[in-house]
């Protein structure tokens, strides 16, 4: 009973990002390859790099593949939980892709991480937005590069808001599967909230979890795997039973859903989107009850989008000034 509540709660919670991990899912198209995808991918494939830096006085980790050439800069913002390494195949992938022209960096929320920096603490969706501000102004302020800004799930919600704050800095955004506002219709949203709104189902609940990753690496990998990831990655799964099997991760996450909540109960402020039209871009999946396609009708207005199959895709061509930076994320279904 607790393990179908844990898989239910958590694949609820858990955004798609194993459609994200896996290459063959999505096509990323470059309007300027001067060269084909299978020989590019043998020329600037590359391994992701982890790196841990402190932030505003916070532990964060980070995965980056840095270009020789760059000629802009990718911060890419996770969705809940914020655990960089869940992405790692999506990201090599974006890197290749991009022909190599592209730093590509990674930034996880505070306190997702593999050790209990942080001692517990807990924090809101307001502070991991201003995390990701204070690491542009900190590590990126020098970047001679636009930096874009992709984000998946509330990662999209996280990203407009640092677009906001660093309006000189950040030239795009993209937002995958974005989390904008709240879900009536979701019953899955409503159970979660019932569940983050009572300290003790979230104690509960992250308690079972970290119980399950003081297992052998090989028994907790079976869990995960025919409970929760069973349609997940195997980096998925490592990503798992390193980082979400620990109280102050899981923890971590119940609270920061809670805090979306209370923050998405709010309209969107669809004035600022639209004003920013020029430099946004976002992709809904059908069946994705966190962006439902109800929400595409809210932003559509002004906005270029194509239907491709199982993906509603909104569009506008980034700057002139950019050399490799109009793409296209097409979604090849589940």
């Amino acid at each position: 009973m607790l393990l179908h509540l844990l898989s239910y709660y958590t694949s609820s919670l858990y955004r798609p990002t194993s459609s994200l991990s896996r290459p063959s899912h999505f096509r990323l198209i470059s309007a300027r390859r001067e060269m084909s995808l299978e020989n590019s991918h043998l020329n600037v494939q590359r391994t992701l790099a982890f790196r841990l830096c402190t932030v505003s006085s916070y532990k964060t980790e980070l995965l980056e593949i840095c270009s020789d050439d760059p000629k802009l800069h990718v911060l890419f913002i996770p969705g809940n939980p914020g655990i960089v390494s869940f992405y790692k195949d999506f990201l090599e992938s974006l890197y290749e892709f991009l022909g190599g022209s592209a730093s590509v960096t990674a930034i996880g929320h505070i306190s997702h991480t593999k050790k209990n920096w942080e001692h517990g603490r807990l924090f809101s969706l307001q502070q991991q937005i201003d995390h990701k501000v204070d690491f542009i102004e900190q590590e990126l302020k020098n970047t001679g590069v636009p930096i874009v800004l992709v984000g998946h799930s509330i990662g999209s919600y996280i990203s407009i808001e640092t677009l906001r704050k660093t309006p000189e800095k950040v030239k795009y955004c993209i937002g995958l599967y974005p989390f904008l506002m709240l879900n009536p219709l979701s019953e899955k949203q409503t159970d979660i909230k019932k569940v983050a709104e009572s300290s003790i189902l979230s104690a509960l609940l992250s308690f079972s979890m970290a119980s399950v990753g003081l297992l052998p690496r090989c028994a907790s990998r079976i869990i995960v795997s025919n409970s929760i990831g069973k349609s997940w990655s195997a980096t998925a799964v490592d990503a798992a039973c390193s980082h979400l099997l620990r109280y102050h991760t899981f923890r971590n996450m119940i609270f920061m859903a809670l805090t979306e909540f209370r923050k998405l109960s709010e309209t969107p402020d669809w004035a600022f989107m639209r004003e920013n039209q020029s430099k946004m871009a976002f992709l809904f999946g059908v069946g994705d009850h966190w962006g439902p396609l109800e929400m595409f009708d809210e932003v559509r207005d002004g906005y270029y989008f194509l239907a491709y199959g199982n993906c509603v895709y909104i569009h506008h061509s980034m700057s002139n000034a950019f050399s490799l930076v109009h793409f296209e994320f097409v979604y090849l279904g589940m």
